[in-house]
């Protein structure tokens, strides 16, 4: 089977890898985002796809806007391929496009369509507390993740799982399953399923102001906007910006998620009681060997993991150790 695939970042990279190393399949062509300039040295460099696409001997193309690129058009079209597969690439394909290969055009997507439409599934999902994702394979229409769908897989979200981590497991599921489909469709002994549009959610883009921790919100919600917009969350503290990376609400059911080694910590901190006087934002405690415990507008928040402005992530421990921090200080504008 020819294909040609179309995909940018880091998340498209193992489905890529498995499709070109597939004995029965063929990856005859690439089509991924320009290069960008990337990182504080402002230098242009390649996307994850056109640097394992180069490394693979895989032709590569990068049109700024692909619908319009009458040269890259006429180049896919004279590749008669089998199947385009789309993965994370960034822009929508035209009717034109879309009608091409004789297979259809296959993405996977990074949620349970058609919950998490569009551009963050995964971050969106994690920053709204789902127990459940997964990857979804369908065929592309016109509209944004609207196509029917082909086959799903399932992933449980662990309540310590967060962005990158989930990103990483979806990305190899993604791989797997669209071999599967691939294989199923080309053998139509697979029957499309029309999605359930009254069901329909979407991820939109993900804003600066996304990253800014309300400490007016409860615990958990914030745990999960930590977890989900990894490792952006921020704060304020001492007039400098604070990176959030890892926390633990203080609440119960959070226990039997955590490392045992973690259980003394939070038993300690669930054990506290908060002054009638603390405003969301406030440091109630400093736990042993721990870190912070910060007021909420529901509950407590454990900071386990920070990051200062110009410096490494640390600890909460070494945070509090190496900057001295007295209950009553205040996180937040």
């Amino acid at each position: 089977m020819r294909l040609v695939y179309f995909g940018t970042p880091q998340f498209a990279v193992p489905s890529l890898e498995t499709l070109h190393q597939h004995p029965d399949l063929t990856v005859v062509a690439v089509v991924t985002q320009p290069d960008k300039r990337r990182g504080r040295g402002s230098g242009v460099t390649p996307s994850p796809v056109k640097q394992v696409a180069t490394a693979a001997g895989i032709p590569v193309w990068q049109p700024p806007r692909l619908k319009k690129n009458a040269d890259t058009l006429a180049q896919l079209t004279a590749l008669e391929a089998d199947a385009f597969v789309v993965v994370a690439y960034g822009q929508l394909l035209s009717p034109a496009i879309l009608a091409m290969p004789h297979l259809g055009c296959i993405n996977a997507h990074g949620s349970l369509l058609p919950k998490y439409r569009g551009a963050a599934p995964i971050q969106w999902s994690l920053y709204h507390g789902e127990v459940e994702t997964g990857i979804t394979t369908m065929l592309m229409d016109q509209g944004m993740d609207t196509g029917p769908m082909l086959l799903t897989q399932r992933r449980p979200t662990g309540l310590l799982d967060n962005a990158q981590d989930l990103a990483q497991d979806l990305a190899n599921l993604s791989a797997d399953l669209l071999v599967t489909t691939l294989d199923q469709w080309a053998a139509r002994t697979l029957t499309p399923q029309p999605q359930d549009e009254t069901a329909a959610t979407y991820a939109p883009l993900i804003q600066k102001t996304d990253f800014e921790l309300d400490w007016s919100r409860s615990a958990l919600d914030l745990h999960h906007q930590v977890r989900g917009f990894f490792p952006q969350a921020t704060t304020q503290f001492r007039g400098g910006e604070l990176k959030v990376m890892a926390t633990v609400p203080l609440v119960e059911l959070v226990r039997s998620h955590l490392p045992e080694a973690d259980h003394g910590a939070f038993d300690q901190g669930l054990a506290l009681t908060p002054p009638a006087e603390a405003t969301p934002g406030t440091l109630i405690a400093l736990l042993k060997n721990a870190g912070p415990v910060v007021q909420t507008g529901d509950g407590l928040l454990w900071l386990r993991q920070v990051k200062p402005m110009g410096k490494r992530a640390q600890s909460g421990k070494d945070f509090a150790n190496g900057n001295r921090l007295t209950p009553g200080e205040r996180f937040g504008p």
